[in-house]
């Protein structure tokens, strides 16, 4: 396994729209490894293929809390069939947008279908953080990012000091 770097905005590969899997193979399994384990590096609860420069519909959730069993979803090619008319608000923050952190406000409810590790296909019906993260991380797919859903004025302010700290760091290489 392997960590791999994250992508930070405004890096515009984070507005790619990902392709689906053909197929779950033991290279798609390698790369959901990797993905956990920069994600559990990170830290965080969520991340996207595109988050570590890969365009591909698929992601990684791990809830469970410091000291609690690790519950990894390795989740590719995700649906959402159902969301509800009932929403909620999560104060959201992102691998990709670091010490940023919104009040969003989504469906409080969502079914997802999916392919899991081994290929197979899997349906969730999901609420509370399990419901925001899956719409958070699949919009990722859609190249869609949590301040989108923000005031135009408050997400052109991140945009900017993002812009402005990519701007001010040294290259490497």
């Amino acid at each position: 396994m392997a960590i791999k770097p994250l992508i930070i905005l405004p890096d515009p590969v984070l507005r790619l729209v990902s392709k689906p899997l053909e197929r779950v193979d033991e290279d798609v399994r390698k790369l959901a490894d990797d993905m956990l384990e920069t994600m559990y590096d990170a830290p965080g609860i969520g991340l996207a293929a595109i988050q570590v420069g890969l365009p591909l519909r698929m992601l990684v959730i791990d809830l469970s809390k410091e000291g609690e069993e690790k519950e990894p979803f390795v989740i590719i090619n995700p649906k959402i069939l159902e969301s509800s008319s009932e929403r909620s608000v999560y104060e959201e923050g992102c691998l990709s947008i670091p010490d940023y952190y919104a009040e969003v406000e989504r469906p409080a409810e969502v079914t997802v279908s999916y392919l899991d590790r081994d290929g197979k296909e899997q349906e969730i019906q999901a609420d509370g953080l399990m419901a925001t993260c899956l719409q958070h991380e699949i919009d990722h797919l859609d190249g869609v990012l949590f301040i989108d859903h923000i005031s135009r004025l408050k997400r052109e302010m991140v945009v900017r000091k993002f812009k402005k700290l990519a701007k001010d760091q040294p290259l490497v290489g």
